[in-house]
Protein backbone atom coordinates (compact mmCIF):
# COMPACT_ATOMS: atom_id res chain seq x y z
CA UNK A 1 0.00 0.00 0.00
CA UNK A 2 2.78 2.50 0.68
CA UNK A 3 4.56 1.40 -2.32
CA UNK A 4 1.32 2.01 -4.30
CA UNK A 5 1.30 5.64 -3.00
CA UNK A 6 4.65 6.33 -3.44
CA UNK A 7 4.19 5.30 -7.20
CA UNK A 8 1.25 7.66 -7.60
CA UNK A 9 3.06 10.74 -5.96
CA UNK A 10 6.47 10.16 -8.38
CA UNK A 11 3.92 10.60 -10.95
CA UNK A 12 2.15 13.35 -9.84
CA UNK A 13 5.45 15.12 -9.60
CA UNK A 14 6.91 14.31 -12.77
CA UNK A 15 3.60 15.40 -14.82
CA UNK A 16 3.35 18.59 -13.36
CA UNK A 17 7.01 19.10 -14.46
CA UNK A 18 5.99 18.22 -17.47
CA UNK A 19 3.32 20.39 -17.56
CA UNK A 20 4.86 23.59 -16.30
CA UNK A 21 7.66 22.52 -18.95
CA UNK A 22 5.04 22.42 -21.67
CA UNK A 23 3.74 25.53 -20.54
CA UNK A 24 7.45 27.45 -20.89
CA UNK A 25 7.98 25.56 -24.03
CA UNK A 26 4.96 27.02 -25.98
CA UNK A 27 5.21 30.17 -28.37
CA UNK A 28 3.73 33.39 -26.85
CA UNK A 29 0.32 34.62 -28.52
CA UNK A 30 0.56 36.77 -31.17
CA UNK A 31 0.98 40.81 -30.56
CA UNK A 32 -1.69 42.84 -32.77
CA UNK A 33 -0.25 46.39 -32.90
CA UNK A 34 -3.05 48.70 -31.37
CA UNK A 35 -5.21 50.94 -34.14
CA UNK A 36 -3.90 54.46 -34.08
CA UNK A 37 -6.98 57.05 -33.92
CA UNK A 38 -6.93 59.35 -36.71
CA UNK A 39 -8.13 62.87 -35.70
CA UNK A 40 -10.06 64.13 -38.55
CA UNK A 41 -11.34 68.21 -39.29
CA UNK A 42 -13.89 69.47 -41.63
CA UNK A 43 -11.91 71.35 -44.75
CA UNK A 44 -13.99 73.65 -46.20
CA UNK A 45 -13.46 72.90 -50.23
CA UNK A 46 -15.19 74.04 -53.69
CA UNK A 47 -18.78 71.48 -54.35
CA UNK A 48 -18.17 72.04 -57.98
CA UNK A 49 -15.63 73.97 -60.36
CA UNK A 50 -15.70 77.65 -59.49
CA UNK A 51 -14.81 80.09 -62.47
CA UNK A 52 -12.82 83.14 -61.33
CA UNK A 53 -15.16 86.21 -60.51
CA UNK A 54 -17.83 83.60 -59.13
CA UNK A 55 -20.33 84.67 -56.76
CA UNK A 56 -20.27 81.85 -53.87
CA UNK A 57 -23.66 80.77 -52.82
CA UNK A 58 -24.26 78.21 -50.77
CA UNK A 59 -24.70 75.49 -52.97
CA UNK A 60 -20.86 75.84 -54.07
CA UNK A 61 -19.82 74.50 -50.72
CA UNK A 62 -19.04 71.86 -49.06
CA UNK A 63 -17.36 70.03 -46.46
CA UNK A 64 -14.28 66.80 -46.42
CA UNK A 65 -13.46 65.04 -43.20
CA UNK A 66 -8.82 64.99 -43.82
CA UNK A 67 -6.39 64.11 -41.08
CA UNK A 68 -5.48 67.03 -38.70
CA UNK A 69 -1.76 66.54 -40.00
CA UNK A 70 -2.77 67.07 -43.32
CA UNK A 71 -5.01 69.97 -42.86
CA UNK A 72 -3.94 72.67 -45.65
CA UNK A 73 -2.04 75.81 -43.70
CA UNK A 74 -4.19 78.21 -45.46
CA UNK A 75 -7.24 76.17 -45.34
CA UNK A 76 -10.98 76.65 -43.49
CA UNK A 77 -12.50 74.80 -41.07
CA UNK A 78 -15.91 74.24 -41.89
CA UNK A 79 -18.48 76.12 -39.89
CA UNK A 80 -22.23 77.57 -40.45
CA UNK A 81 -20.27 81.26 -39.15
CA UNK A 82 -17.74 80.29 -42.29
CA UNK A 83 -20.30 79.36 -44.59
CA UNK A 84 -22.43 82.33 -43.96
CA UNK A 85 -19.56 84.78 -43.94
CA UNK A 86 -18.31 83.29 -47.64
CA UNK A 87 -22.01 83.82 -48.95
CA UNK A 88 -21.78 86.53 -51.39
CA UNK A 89 -17.94 86.15 -51.83
CA UNK A 90 -15.83 86.79 -54.90
CA UNK A 91 -13.53 83.90 -56.19
CA UNK A 92 -10.08 84.79 -56.78
CA UNK A 93 -8.87 82.03 -58.85
CA UNK A 94 -10.90 79.61 -60.59
CA UNK A 95 -11.16 75.54 -58.11
CA UNK A 96 -11.34 72.91 -59.24
CA UNK A 97 -14.34 70.35 -57.56
CA UNK A 98 -13.65 69.50 -53.93
CA UNK A 99 -10.61 71.49 -54.27
CA UNK A 100 -9.70 73.42 -50.80
CA UNK A 101 -11.17 77.33 -50.72
CA UNK A 102 -7.98 78.99 -48.65
CA UNK A 103 -8.45 82.82 -47.02
CA UNK A 104 -6.31 83.70 -49.90
CA UNK A 105 -8.90 82.40 -52.36
CA UNK A 106 -12.03 85.06 -51.80
CA UNK A 107 -12.89 88.30 -51.44
CA UNK A 108 -15.48 89.44 -49.14
CA UNK A 109 -18.06 92.17 -49.52
CA UNK A 110 -16.66 95.13 -47.78
CA UNK A 111 -13.08 93.93 -48.54
CA UNK A 112 -10.77 96.09 -50.18
CA UNK A 113 -11.07 95.56 -53.89
CA UNK A 114 -14.25 93.75 -54.04
CA UNK A 115 -16.35 96.14 -56.14
CA UNK A 116 -13.42 96.55 -58.87
CA UNK A 117 -13.26 93.01 -58.83
CA UNK A 118 -16.55 92.43 -59.38
CA UNK A 119 -16.61 94.47 -62.40
CA UNK A 120 -16.32 92.78 -65.53
CA UNK A 121 -12.96 93.94 -68.06
CA UNK A 122 -13.26 97.76 -69.07
CA UNK A 123 -16.71 97.97 -67.17
CA UNK A 124 -17.56 100.94 -64.48
CA UNK A 125 -20.03 101.25 -61.30
CA UNK A 126 -22.19 104.38 -61.44
CA UNK A 127 -24.93 104.39 -58.27
CA UNK A 128 -28.30 106.09 -59.00
CA UNK A 129 -30.92 107.03 -56.52
CA UNK A 130 -34.13 105.06 -56.06
CA UNK A 131 -36.61 104.52 -53.70
CA UNK A 132 -39.26 102.27 -52.66
CA UNK A 133 -41.17 102.67 -55.76
CA UNK A 134 -38.77 102.99 -58.47
CA UNK A 135 -36.65 100.46 -56.81
CA UNK A 136 -39.59 98.12 -57.18
CA UNK A 137 -40.68 97.99 -53.78
CA UNK A 138 -37.09 96.32 -52.45
CA UNK A 139 -37.13 93.35 -54.70
CA UNK A 140 -34.78 94.47 -56.59
CA UNK A 141 -31.41 92.25 -55.93
CA UNK A 142 -28.13 92.44 -57.08
CA UNK A 143 -27.37 89.99 -60.09
CA UNK A 144 -30.39 91.09 -61.68
CA UNK A 145 -30.66 92.97 -64.67
CA UNK A 146 -32.50 95.87 -65.46
CA UNK A 147 -33.52 98.80 -67.60
CA UNK A 148 -32.79 102.37 -66.41
CA UNK A 149 -35.86 104.88 -66.93
CA UNK A 150 -35.80 108.18 -66.77
CA UNK A 151 -39.17 110.44 -66.70
CA UNK A 152 -38.61 114.60 -66.70
CA UNK A 153 -41.05 117.35 -66.81
CA UNK A 154 -40.17 119.87 -69.50
CA UNK A 155 -40.99 123.56 -69.76
CA UNK A 156 -43.75 123.23 -72.59
CA UNK A 157 -46.40 125.96 -71.56
CA UNK A 158 -48.46 125.52 -74.71
CA UNK A 159 -48.66 122.06 -74.95
CA UNK A 160 -49.54 120.35 -71.76
CA UNK A 161 -49.30 117.21 -73.62
CA UNK A 162 -46.03 117.17 -74.60
CA UNK A 163 -44.55 118.70 -71.18
CA UNK A 164 -43.87 115.00 -68.83
CA UNK A 165 -41.49 112.16 -70.83
CA UNK A 166 -40.48 109.43 -70.13
CA UNK A 167 -37.57 107.61 -71.93
CA UNK A 168 -35.61 104.15 -71.51
CA UNK A 169 -31.52 105.79 -70.81
CA UNK A 170 -30.29 102.04 -70.10
CA UNK A 171 -30.96 99.01 -71.62
CA UNK A 172 -30.21 95.34 -70.02
CA UNK A 173 -27.30 96.36 -67.11
CA UNK A 174 -26.35 94.21 -64.13
CA UNK A 175 -27.07 95.50 -61.05
CA UNK A 176 -23.94 94.47 -58.70
CA UNK A 177 -25.09 96.56 -55.38
CA UNK A 178 -28.09 97.68 -53.46
CA UNK A 179 -27.17 100.37 -51.11
CA UNK A 180 -24.22 98.66 -49.50
CA UNK A 181 -25.29 95.16 -49.86
CA UNK A 182 -22.83 93.75 -53.25
CA UNK A 183 -24.43 89.91 -53.29
CA UNK A 184 -27.39 88.26 -52.95
CA UNK A 185 -27.83 86.93 -49.57
CA UNK A 186 -24.44 88.54 -47.83
CA UNK A 187 -26.36 90.10 -45.48
CA UNK A 188 -29.37 86.99 -44.76
CA UNK A 189 -32.17 86.68 -45.48
CA UNK A 190 -34.75 89.21 -46.84
CA UNK A 191 -37.49 88.15 -44.03
CA UNK A 192 -38.71 90.41 -41.60
CA UNK A 193 -40.18 94.52 -42.68
CA UNK A 194 -39.24 95.95 -46.81
CA UNK A 195 -35.77 97.28 -46.88
CA UNK A 196 -35.86 100.69 -47.36
CA UNK A 197 -33.56 101.36 -50.60
CA UNK A 198 -31.95 104.41 -51.44
CA UNK A 199 -29.47 103.13 -54.31
CA UNK A 200 -28.53 101.21 -56.39
CA UNK A 201 -25.10 100.65 -58.18
CA UNK A 202 -25.08 99.43 -61.65
CA UNK A 203 -22.15 98.19 -63.96
CA UNK A 204 -22.04 100.32 -67.07
CA UNK A 205 -19.51 101.00 -69.49
CA UNK A 206 -17.60 104.89 -69.26
CA UNK A 207 -20.07 106.08 -72.48
CA UNK A 208 -23.03 104.74 -70.00
CA UNK A 209 -21.26 106.05 -66.59
CA UNK A 210 -22.28 109.74 -69.00
CA UNK A 211 -25.54 109.33 -69.48
CA UNK A 212 -26.34 107.73 -65.90
CA UNK A 213 -24.20 111.62 -64.60
CA UNK A 214 -26.56 113.37 -66.86
CA UNK A 215 -29.88 111.73 -66.19
CA UNK A 216 -29.40 112.16 -61.87
CA UNK A 217 -30.06 116.02 -63.33
CA UNK A 218 -32.83 116.29 -65.55
CA UNK A 219 -35.31 113.62 -63.89
CA UNK A 220 -36.76 110.75 -61.60
CA UNK A 221 -35.00 107.34 -62.34
CA UNK A 222 -36.73 104.24 -62.48
CA UNK A 223 -35.30 100.39 -62.60
CA UNK A 224 -37.51 98.19 -64.46
CA UNK A 225 -36.53 94.28 -64.04
CA UNK A 226 -35.92 92.47 -67.20
CA UNK A 227 -37.02 88.58 -67.21
CA UNK A 228 -34.44 86.22 -66.70
CA UNK A 229 -35.19 84.87 -70.00
CA UNK A 230 -36.17 88.05 -72.22
CA UNK A 231 -34.77 86.97 -75.56
CA UNK A 232 -33.86 90.67 -76.09
CA UNK A 233 -30.53 90.02 -77.47
CA UNK A 234 -27.34 89.61 -75.54
CA UNK A 235 -26.20 92.06 -72.44
CA UNK A 236 -24.03 94.45 -74.06
CA UNK A 237 -24.97 94.38 -77.35
CA UNK A 238 -26.66 96.94 -79.60
CA UNK A 239 -29.50 98.61 -77.68
CA UNK A 240 -33.18 99.48 -79.19
CA UNK A 241 -33.68 102.58 -81.06
CA UNK A 242 -34.31 105.63 -78.31
CA UNK A 243 -38.19 106.33 -78.00
CA UNK A 244 -39.58 109.10 -76.07
CA UNK A 245 -43.67 108.42 -74.40
CA UNK A 246 -44.61 111.89 -73.84
CA UNK A 247 -47.70 112.51 -71.46
CA UNK A 248 -50.26 112.74 -74.24
CA UNK A 249 -48.96 109.48 -75.54
CA UNK A 250 -50.56 108.00 -71.87
CA UNK A 251 -53.34 110.57 -71.49
CA UNK A 252 -55.56 111.48 -74.26
CA UNK A 253 -57.08 113.75 -72.23
CA UNK A 254 -54.69 115.92 -72.41
CA UNK A 255 -54.60 115.82 -76.23
CA UNK A 256 -58.26 117.01 -76.53
CA UNK A 257 -59.22 113.08 -76.24
CA UNK A 258 -57.74 111.86 -79.08
CA UNK A 259 -55.13 109.39 -79.14
CA UNK A 260 -51.47 109.11 -80.14
CA UNK A 261 -49.61 106.67 -81.86
CA UNK A 262 -46.79 106.08 -79.82
CA UNK A 263 -43.64 107.55 -81.24
CA UNK A 264 -45.63 109.93 -83.51
CA UNK A 265 -44.63 113.62 -83.72
CA UNK A 266 -46.33 116.89 -84.28
CA UNK A 267 -45.90 118.68 -87.72
CA UNK A 268 -46.54 121.81 -88.04
CA UNK A 269 -46.06 124.32 -91.68
CA UNK A 270 -45.40 127.86 -91.47
CA UNK A 271 -46.37 129.89 -94.38
CA UNK A 272 -44.82 133.37 -95.23
CA UNK A 273 -46.04 136.40 -96.58
CA UNK A 274 -43.69 135.70 -99.72
CA UNK A 275 -45.34 132.23 -100.57
CA UNK A 276 -41.90 130.39 -98.42
CA UNK A 277 -43.42 127.37 -96.37
CA UNK A 278 -41.03 125.56 -93.40
CA UNK A 279 -42.09 122.66 -91.55
CA UNK A 280 -41.43 121.79 -88.23
CA UNK A 281 -42.10 118.51 -86.27
CA UNK A 282 -42.03 118.55 -82.45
Amino acid sequence: MLRALTFLLLFGGMAGLGFIAWVQMRPPPEQRPAVAVVERAPLMVAARPLRVGTLLKPEDLTVQQVPVAEFPPNGMRDSPALRLDLTGAIVRRSLAALEPIGQADVLRPGDHGFLAAVLGAGMRAVTVPVDAVSGSAGLIWPGDRVDLLLTQTLDRDGDPARRVAGETVLHDVRVIAIDQMLAQGAEGTAAGPARQVRTATLEVTPRQAEQVAVATRLGRLALVVRAATSGEGAPGGEAPRPTITWAGDVSPALRGGTPMEPGATATMRVITGTGRSEEYRF
